[in-house]
């Protein structure tokens, strides 16, 4: 397998010219800078006063920077009766327990789905598959009337079990375990005494390290910009995208401290992006090939 990636490589090399490796970097430079635009423009505007903010004609770059805008948010989401930490520390137990019984629920059905045949197995994956094309408010009401029924409404239980049953990671763990894990591997596993709870978690797991990787940033992602206005009424059980979302509404002279919070609630899932791209990449690329 090695050997066909280098041989692959080395007559990539040998047909492709210097001045087409020259355009094709310079064609990713430009889409990168390109993608790379508005996230330049969040930083510039949240480093800007409130003159250049509404400044005419507008200017992309800051010209004199300051962090008042983050200073004002600071002093904003201190004010109130409900500490600022109270709604980190909501969104953090939101994304950390979510994330984590999605990840473990969904490793566990993908297995079974790829390398185990049973009875309406196929129908089962084509229904997770249709699942997809629902966004989050369709099954707002649905979700809704679930959770009262099972009386947790208004506790950070009502977002965290919804995200146990997401489909998207499903669906990648499943066509990962399908192109990457042979049958051999784990029948070989099998023959030497392996049984089916130690097999999933060490040998499944370990060799689909990125497309778990993928699932946690997607699945930290949606749920650190989660709202919690549906499920949740009292104030200290809120998410930090809820008290953020009424800066950002406030009106004009609140303008710099909503491009403040906008960066804040953009950092953490860059950073855990940037840290992990590399298995993003990988999973993308290889969860829908089949063999």
């Amino acid at each position: 397998m090695r050997t066909h990636k280098l041989r692959r490589r080395r007559a990539l090399r040998i047909n492709r010219s210097r001045s087409g490796n020259v355009a094709i970097f310079l064609l990713i430079i430009l889409y990168g800078a390109f993608m790379a635009l508005p996230l330049v423009y969040a930083i510039s505007s949240s480093l800007k006063p409130l003159d250049e903010l509404w400044a005419y004609p507008p200017r992309f770059f800051v010209q004199n920077p300051t962090f008042k805008n983050f200073r004002d948010l600071m002093q904003l989401t201190g004010d109130g009766w409900v500490p600022f930490s109270r709604y980190i520390l909501n969104t953090v137990l939101v994304a950390v327990a979510g994330t984590g019984g999605h990840l473990i629920l969904s490793s566990m059905c993908a297995y079974v789905f790829a390398k185990h045949q049973f009875p309406g197995r196929n129908l089962m994956f084509q229904t997770v598959v249709l699942s997809l094309m629902f966004s989050t408010a369709v099954t707002a009401i649905p979700s809704y009337l679930i959770m009262a029924k099972l009386r947790l409404l208004d506790s950070l239980f009502s977002i965290i079990l919804p995200a146990f049953g997401s489909s998207l990671g499903l669906y990648l763990m499943k066509q990962f375990m399908e192109t990457n894990i042979p049958d051999t591997l784990l029948e070989a596993a099998r023959i030497d005494g392996s049984g089916e709870w130690h097999t999933f978690w060490r040998i499944v797991m370990p060799l689909v390290k990125p497309a778990w990787l993928t699932l946690i940033i997607f699945s930290f992602q949606g749920l650190w910009n989660t709202g919690s206005t549906t499920f949740i009424q009292s104030e200290q059980s809120k998410t930090l995208n809820y008290v953020l979302s009424q800066i950002v509404t406030a009106g004009v002279a609140r303008q710099g401290t909503a491009a403040a919070a906008t960066i804040v609630m953009m950092l953490v899932p860059i950073v855990m992006f940037v840290l992990s791209q590399s298995n993003i990449v990988e999973t993308v690329a290889t969860s829908g090939m089949k063999d």
